[in-house]
């Protein structure tokens, strides 16, 4: 009877049998989506930060360290995930381990990210800031880290984790980014007003 069971997925069965034998292969299209929206995103962020670079607004390294590095770091996970849960793993063991150490890798980044923050001096950071560049980060990551643990016993909620953390990291990415170059966008215009 499962002979017939793989036959019938392997010519187009349902979605459902699909799902049960492998419950990485129904996430396909999603990561995709995810793994190619970070790869951009990640590639823009180096444009951003050269433009960034050749303006008169430039930062200190702390501050790029502080809050431009952290935006490709999260695109950069995200492309990760994308990746892990994209290949063709002959257990899901394997995919979890790695999650959970690249989970491990974030909440230990996101201490670097707020020792960082406070150390530098060219910007003060406000309550959204905090929440943005820390907090929803280090949200992500320790469910990354849950995710993975509880991948092996109960899949399908963890996957549906994972694909909320990969989303929450490309959106935090996105955010910070924008917040980072309209920010100096205005600072940069209020300086040619004053000349």
């Amino acid at each position: 009877m499962r002979r017939l069971t793989f036959a019938s997925v392997s010519k187009g069965g349902s979605i459902v049998q699909e799902a049960a034998l492998s419950p990485l292969a129904t996430w396909q299209n999603f990561y995709v989506i995810i793994g190619s929206a970070a790869a951009a995103l990640t590639g823009l962020m180096f444009v951003v930060i050269t433009l960034i670079m050749g303006t008169r607004a430039r930062r200190s390294s702390g501050t790029l360290a502080a809050f431009g590095t952290p935006n490709v770091v999260h695109f950069s996970v995200a492309l990760l995930v994308a990746a892990i849960l994209s290949a063709p793993w002959p257990a899901l063991w394997n995919a979890g381990l790695l999650l959970g150490l690249s989970g491990l890798g974030g909440v230990t980044y996101v201490v670097i990210v707020v020792r960082r923050a406070r150390r530098q001096t060219d910007y003060q950071p406000v309550l959204e800031d905090w929440l943005w560049h820390t907090v929803f980060p280090l949200i992500s990551y320790t469910a990354l880290v849950v995710a993975a643990i509880v991948l092996l016993g109960n899949p399908a909620p963890a996957l549906f984790v994972i694909a909320a953390v990969t989303l929450l990291l490309l959106f935090t990415g996105i955010h910070n980014a924008w917040d980072t170059v309209t920010y100096l966008a205005v600072q940069l215009s209020e300086r040619e007003n004053k000349s």
